[in-house]
């Protein structure tokens, strides 16, 4: 009998529904997003079914506690003091957009960053990633610790003042630049150690050059896994980062390079906001305490951020698939050993 061609619409009609889809499989689904960029003529409808799985089931959400509120900026948007390299129209790469993000301060109306479109990493992204061994977080988003850590310094400028300031993992470098707009740090250096992130790290420092006052900033290519130069080893008064501890195959190199740059004073100390991520955030305390620095661990170290913590525990609407192991990030005031 010969074959029987059946339109493919008719064969779709008749086809048993689809098993549910685990979150294993949508997590998968966004990588393969973000991998296969479509044009916007063909990009499915934020409300679609797929699209409204695959939200629920992140744990990324863009803003997270939205304590520093941001907008992207197009050609319409001129934000004083800032020059033609803020505009949209002057990004070199298609995949770049402009954001301005409203610091807590009234002497800094905010900063204006050039970062990447969500979910707009490609196969090159991931060859980079092998062959420095590092990971493609930074270029991602800026994610929910970052914005609770920018927050957090903005409000405690007092902690830098005169201060070699350093963050670890900066990504974009969001917490870097607000402590630098907002404090009288002396120096702020804000590092990564993928190639791409420093890159953009440089190109935001010298958008917001305008607002550091004396502050000198830089960008700097920090692997962990490699030995600190001697130029930067033990000069740091403070250390910063967020979400770092994700990877434990980092743990070791993270906590060593802390000990290699904090400098050999009674002052000195890093700030860490890492969730637990199960039983990530325990292991990296382990390396800490194996690398003979102490830490202090705070759950509540912020009356707003709590505040709202406990909020989206009790709101399945404000953020989908909320869960504080994944998402809320506590309090690491890691410090040198004193015999």
């Amino acid at each position: 009998m010969e074959d029987q061609h059946i339109p493919k619409a008719d064969m779709e009609a008749v086809a048993p529904p689809p098993p549910p889809e685990s979150p294993a499989s949508l997590r998968w689904a966004i990588l393969r997003r973000s991998l296969l960029r479509r044009p916007s003529s063909s990009a499915v409808p934020p409300d679609h079914p797929s699209e409204l799985r695959t939200k629920n089931v992140s744990r990324k959400k863009g803003g997270g506690f939205n304590l520093i509120p941001c907008h992207p900026l197009d050609e319409s948007h001129v934000v004083e003091g800032w020059d033609a390299l803020m505009r949209a129209k002057d990004l070199a790469d298609s995949r770049d957009v402009c954001i301005f993000y409203k610091l807590p301060l009234e002497i800094v109306p905010g900063l204006v960053m050039i970062q990447r479109m969500e979910d707009s990493l490609d196969l090159n992204d991931f060859d980079i990633s092998r062959r420095y061994d590092i990971d493609t977080t930074g270029l991602v988003c800026c994610w929910p610790s970052e914005d609770i850590l920018a927050y957090f310094c903005a409000n405690r400028p007092h902690i830098f003042r005169s201060k070699r300031v350093i963050e670890l993992g900066s990504g974009y470098g969001l917490a870097g630049l607000a402590i630098a707009a907002s404090s009288d740090a002396q120096e702020v250096v804000i590092s990564d150690g993928n190639p791409d992130v420093v890159d953009y790290i440089q190109r935001n420092i010298s958008v917001n050059a305008k607002v550091f006052g004396a502050t000198k900033v830089k960008p700097m290519t920090l692997h962990w896994n490699q030995n600190v130069d001697s130029d930067v080893s033990r000069t740091f008064d403070i250390i910063v980062a967020s979400d770092c501890t994700f990877f434990k195959e980092f743990h070791g190199s993270l906590a060593c390079t802390v000990k290699s740059l904090l400098k050999d004073s009674e002052m000195s100390e890093a700030i860490f906001l890492s969730p637990k991520r199960g039983n990530s955030l325990d292991k990296f305390l382990e390396k800490i305490k194996e690398n003979e620095l102490n830490y202090e661990l705070v759950e509540n170290y912020d009356t707003r951020v709590w505040n709202i913590h406990q909020k989206l525990l009790s709101d399945n609407v404000a953020w989908p698939n909320y869960d504080s192991n994944h998402c809320y990030p506590l309090f690491v005031r890691v410090t040198l050993s004193r015999t």
